[in-house]
């Protein structure tokens, strides 16, 4: 059942965000996208915190925004719980006190407040931690009294804005395996707003992607890393990836350069490959490999325990070697390779017509 389901339109100046969005009962919708693709935007809107240009949005089928209509729930009027990316907890309460502040705005009694938390609290882990301030709990425990706070008085809609994102390295890979655990509940939909994969690939059912304040892509973490269909998405997943025209196995790319592929596929095409299915060799190989292009070194960058060796020519790619590799074909910028890739290490799939 759709619980959540928006059509935003906001204009900003120059900015423009026009996305829809619906989320189920139940459902954790990640919204990933770069710096400046109208992710907060989306958040504020929903939160009541921005109102709509146009469009509409409607909670468990009660309208929150309808510009068209003159319709706009405050947000103290909206059944929403917000975490924001550095949490804004009052530093002068104590955390029993932050949980019990979510429920005591909605009418809720101070004494029953206060046992309702103490309940939260336990259910985070952090029942021996209810009289600490903020400035004495660690980023895992401020992050989960913020989220105990939002969800205390059981809201239809949850946001989360960067939830991770304040959290050093380790603990952030701690709080993420327990966060996905307490934003599974049946009687809420969940957006999460992120720009980190990571954090989108384990939170979320789904994820939308937005670019320049439009959709660029929705899918399953799975459909998104395996088809990406943006250079965006392809970067965050790893993946070198073209559009072109199938004809059988073979897609031509709009400057007539050719990747074989052991899909076969007409019509306008993705095709994908990861940089560690590229060969490198500084003289062309025996065999002629099908898809076998000339290439410029243009960049050498350490990637792991690999080197990313960046290639410009008719097939632009990304390629990891080794740095034994590296060494030994004498990789240096402007240095002129053979990138080889085998048609089963591609992936083809459909695009969109023009």
């Amino acid at each position: 059942m759709t619980l959540l389901s928006a059509s935003l339109g906001v204009r900003r100046g120059a900015f423009s965000l026009s996305a829809d969005l619906d989320v189920a009962a139940g459902e954790v919708v990640a919204l990933l996208g770069p710096n400046g693709a109208g992710k907060s935007t989306a958040l504020r809107a929903l939160a009541g915190l921005l109102s709509l240009d146009t469009g509409v949005i409607t909670v468990d089928g009660v309208a929150w925004d309808v510009p068209a209509s003159d319709v706009f729930v405050p947000a103290r009027s909206r059944s929403v719980g917000v975490v924001f990316q550095d949490y804004l907890l009052f530093p002068h309460l104590s955390a029993l006190e932050n949980v019990a502040f979510g429920l005591r705005t909605r009418g809720v009694a101070a004494r029953d407040a206060r046992v309702a938390a103490a309940s939260w609290l336990d259910r985070f882990g952090l029942g021996s931690f209810a009289v600490r301030r903020p400035g004495r709990l660690s980023g895992g425990q401020a992050q989960r009294v913020a989220l105990a706070r939002a969800l205390a008085p059981h809201p239809r809609l949850l946001l989360l804005d960067e939830p991770l994102a304040a959290l050093d390295a380790a603990t952030r890979q701690e709080v993420r395996a327990s966060l996905r655990h307490h934003l599974a509940s049946p009687e809420r939909a969940t957006v999460v707003v992120t720009h980190d994969p990571l954090d989108a690939m384990v939170l979320a059912d789904r994820i939308v992607v937005l670019e320049a304040g439009q959709v660029t892509q929705t899918g399953t973490p799975v459909e998104i890393t395996r088809f990406p269909r943006t250079d965006y998405i392809a970067r965050l997943v790893g993946l070198n990836l073209y559009r072109g025209v199938g004809a059988g196995h073979v897609v031509t790319l709009p400057n007539g350069a050719t990747v074989t592929c052991a899909d076969s596929i007409d019509g306008p095409a993705f095709v994908a490959f990861a940089p560690s299915s590229v060969a490198l060799h500084r003289t062309r190989p025996d065999g002629s490999p099908r898809n076998l292009w000339p290439a410029t070194v243009t960049g050498l960058e350490r990637h792991g325990d690999n080197v990313r060796v960046r290639l410009d020519g008719d097939v632009p790619m990304a390629a990891d070697v080794t740095t034994a590799g590296a060494a030994a074909l004498s990789l240096t910028l402007g240095a002129q390779v053979w990138a080889a890739v085998k048609a089963t290490e591609t992936q083809a799939y459909p695009g969109e017509p023009d």
